[in-house]
C-alpha cells in the first residue's frame, strides 16, 4: 500500500505547508482539484491524494492495494495555460478546511474570457452551434443576430471561416475568434464545428398568421398538398431530423401541438441542419379542432400506426399502396405512445409501413423520424410524378 502510495504522490505536484505559522508555501497545483485533509488528528495518506487521481488510480485498474497499470491522474501536457496556484480558505467551507485558490485571487486569463462570454449574453438570446445552423441564420432575416464566434486557427475550415466573415461583416454581426473551449462553454459540450451564433430565439407561428392554400381555380379540391402534423413530439433530436425530411421532401407546411412539444431550440436547428432557419414551423393549441375544420374543408386525415391490429373502427392501409388526389394531413404521435385516441379517431385513414421480415418482439417499430421520412417519400414521390 505504501508503494502504491509514494507513486500517486511522485505523479502529482504536492504543496508543502509551512511550519511555524508563515503559512502555506506554493510548489505547483496539480491540474486537479485536492480532497481537503481528513477532519481529526491522523488522517490517512490516502486522504492527501488528488481526488482526481484517486479516481484515475481506480479506472487504471489499480487502487490502494496495489500500484495501478498506467498513468495516474489527467496528463499535465493537456493542461496549457494552468497557472499555478496555493492553498488558502475555500470560500464555502467550514471552520479548519482548506481548499484550492489561484494566487493572488487571480482567474486565469482563459478562464475569465470564458466566464464574461457566459455573464454579458445578450437577456433572452441563445447560441446556436453548428456550420449549418449559423450560415442558414446568417443567410435570413428571422433573428435578430448579436454576435458570430470562431476557433481560432481554423486551419482546413479557412475557407468556411472567411465566408462566415464576409456574411457575418454584411449583416454588420460583430466577430469573435476565440478557443476551442470556450465555444465549448458557449454551447455547453455539444458539436459547434469551430463556429457558434449569438441570436434571438425563432418562436413557432400561430395558423393565424399563415396564409391559406388556393384550393380553387382550375386545380380545385384536387390540388396536391401535404401539410405533416405533429403531436406531442418531444425530442429535440427527433424534432429536427423531422424537419429536415419535410423540408427535403417537399411537405407544405407543418403543424405541432403547443402542449408537450419540444420547442424551436438550437438542439433542433442543429439537428435539422439548419432547415429550421429556413423553413417556417406552426402551433395550435387546439390540434382536434384543427383537424375536425380541415377535415370540413375536404381534406383527407391520415393517422400512422406501427401496429396494425392496436386501431380500431379506423381502416388500416399500407404506405406503399396509398393513392391519393386531394389535399392531405398526414398526423405523427410522439415518441413513446403513437397518437392519442382522440386524434386516432379524428382519421379517415391511418397508415402503416410494411416490415420487410418477421420481427423478433422489442424492435417492431421504427424511431418516430426515420418511419416520418419513409411515410413522407412515398407520398411525396406521388405529388413529384404528377
Amino acid at each position: 500500500m505504501e508503494q502504491a502510495l509514494r507513486a500517486l504522490r511522485r505523479g502529482a505536484a504536492r504543496v508543502v505547508l509551512g511550519a511555524g505559522g508563515h503559512g502555506p508555501t506554493r510548489d505547483i497545483c496539480p491540474p486537479w482539484g485536492c480532497r481537503p485533509l481528513a477532519a481529526g488528528p491522523g488522517p490517512s495518506p490516502g486522504a492527501q491524494l488528488p481526488a482526481a487521481a484517486l479516481q484515475g488510480a481506480a479506472e487504471a485498474g489499480g487502487d490502494a492495494r496495489g500500484p495501478p497499470r498506467t498513468r495516474v491522474g489527467p496528463d499535465p501536457r493537456r493542461q496549457r495555460g494552468i497557472e499555478g496556484c496555493e492553498r488558502g480558505p475555500r470560500g464555502a467551507a467550514g471552520a479548519g478546511q482548506e481548499g484550492w485558490r489561484w494566487p493572488g485571487g487571480e482567474v486565469p486569463k482563459a478562464r475569465r474570457r470564458l466566464e464574461g462570454l457566459a455573464v454579458e449574453r445578450t437577456r433572452g438570446s441563445e447560441i446556436l452551434f453548428g456550420i449549418a445552423p449559423c450560415a442558414m441564420a446568417l443567410s435570413q432575416s428571422r433573428r435578430d443576430l448579436f454576435r458570430l464566434f470562431l476557433k481560432e486557427g481554423a486551419g482546413a475550415q479557412r475557407l468556411v471561416t472567411s465566408e462566415f466573415v464576409l456574411q457575418a461583416t454584411a449583416r454588420g454581426v460583430p466577430v469573435h475568434r476565440v478557443q476551442r473551449r470556450e465555444l465549448d462553454a458557449l454551447c455547453r459540450g455539444r458539436v459547434h464545428q469551430g463556429v457558434c451564433l449569438e441570436a434571438s430565439p425563432l418562436r413557432f407561428k400561430s395558423l393565424e398568421e399563415a396564409e391559406e392554400p388556393e384550393l380553387g381555380g382550375e386545380e380545385g379540391p384536387n390540388r396536391q398538398l401535404v401539410w405533416l402534423v405533429l403531436e406531442q413530439i418531444q425530442d429535440p433530436m427527433n424534432l429536427g431530423a423531422l424537419l429536415r425530411s419535410a423540408y427535403f421532401l417537399g411537405v407544405d407546411r407543418v403543424v405541432t401541438s403547443q402542449r408537450d412539444s419540444c420547442p424551436l431550440t438550437p438542439t433542433v436547428s442543429k439537428a435539422s441542419s439548419g432547415a429550421m432557419e429556413v423553413f417556417d414551423v406552426y402551433s395550435t393549441d387546439d390540434l382536434r379542432s384543427f383537424l375536425k375544420a380541415k377535415a370540413a374543408e375536404g381534406w383527407e386525415v391520415l393517422g400512422t400506426v406501427s401496429k396494425p391490429e392496436e386501431v380500431e373502427n379506423v381502416p388500416v392501409i399500407s404506405c406503399s399502396e396509398f393513392r391519393w388526389n386531394k389535399p392531405i394531413i398526414i398526423v405523427i404521435g410522439n415518441e413513446g405512445d403513437g397518437l392519442s385516441l382522440e386524434t386516432q379517431l379524428l382519421c379517415h385513414r391511418m397508415l402503416a409501413i410494411p416490415p420487410g421480415r418477421a420481427l423478433h418482439p422489442g424492435i417492431e417499430s421504427l424511431n418516430v423520424s426515420v418511419a416520418t421520412g419513409i411515410l413522407l417519400h412515398s407520398i411525396c414521390s406521388q405529388k413529384l410524378r404528377q
